[in-house]
């Protein structure tokens, strides 16, 4: 079985591809052509979001790929800013429009806050939550969406869904990466039926320049991207790796090695990672 077929099921039936191409940060010009590349490498998963300003150029590299679009697991997720019924229904109609697309696979709360909140106030907006997720139910009801998710929801966060709503988050994606692996929401998550999805695995970059994990990648015969998303996957999440140049996405799946029980302990026990330019952004730690 090839790493592109391997699959979590989710508490709804559904099927999602382990791997996934991430476009963070990749301009809405040149994504099309990333996202037709990693589809022609084998990725069979693609997670965009309102917030990156892409989603038109996705929808394009998803349309002109010579993958049938049933074969292909989108997702996207609705703008942290955006905590009510109303907005929410209609930026999901918008990002479908955007990307030329009948239903996506999935879509997902950004953030339980607004980004200029992040780090910074206490304000989980559990009414503002419910109204969205209320409307993206609405969305799965009208066949626009696949399935629901969140991103960065801690447990007081997901309760408040699992406790006031008719269906529960399929997935949670959190920042994992070795430096930073939270283990309480990973476990939490997991044991709630809830998938967990691990953004920036090799943490923004930063993991390049930390001589711990080159020094455990030269162990292994691996590049240090490689070691970062097999230690995730070991993890047993799904692994949302960001690359717009075909060479990267070859190698970033290329992770048929198995990391050691202890070797994984040591990796885990690593922490204060530096991100550099990259701590500015809020899942990063910084403030908008």
């Amino acid at each position: 079985m090839s790493i592109f077929d391997e699959t979590i099921t989710l508490n709804n039936g559904v099927k999602i591809p382990k791997l996934a191409l991430g476009v963070w940060e990749i301009p809405d010009d040149q994504v099309a052509a990333a996202v037709k590349s990693a589809l022609d490498i084998g990725y069979r998963h693609i997670d965009t979001a309102q917030a990156y300003g892409n989603e038109r150029g996705v929808g394009e590299g998803v349309l002109n790929s010579s993958v049938s679009r049933d074969q292909i697991f989108v997702n996207s997720k609705v703008a942290a800013e955006i905590k009510n019924y109303d907005e929410a229904k209609k930026s999901i109609d918008e990002t479908l429009n955007k990307m030329g697309l009948d239903y996506l696979d999935m879509m997902i709360i950004h953030n339980p806050q607004p980004w200029t909140e992040v780090n910074q106030g206490n304000d989980r907006h559990f009414e503002g939550n419910l109204e969205t997720w209320r409307a993206m139910e609405d969305a799965v009801k009208a066949g626009k969406l696949k399935t629901i998710g969140v991103s960065s929801f801690d447990k007081e966060d997901l309760d408040n869904l699992i406790k006031n709503s008719d269906t529960k988050p399929a997935v949670n994606q959190v920042q994992i990466h070795i430096g930073d692996t939270p283990m309480d929401i990973i476990k939490y998550s997991q044991a709630n039926d809830i998938a967990v999805e691990a953004f920036s695995p090799v943490a923004h970059g930063a993991a390049m320049n930390d001589e711990r994990i080159k020094k455990m990648a030269e162990k292994y015969h691996v590049s240090v991207p490689q070691l970062c998303i097999r230690y995730d996957w070991q993890l047993n999440v799904i692994v949302l790796p960001k690359s717009a140049n075909p060479e990267h996405m070859k190698s970033n799946a290329e992770i048929d090695f198995e990391i050691s029980a202890e070797d994984m302990d040591t990796l885990m026990k690593i922490d204060q990672m530096n991100y550099g330019a990259a701590s500015a952004y809020p899942v990063f730690g910084g403030k908008l």
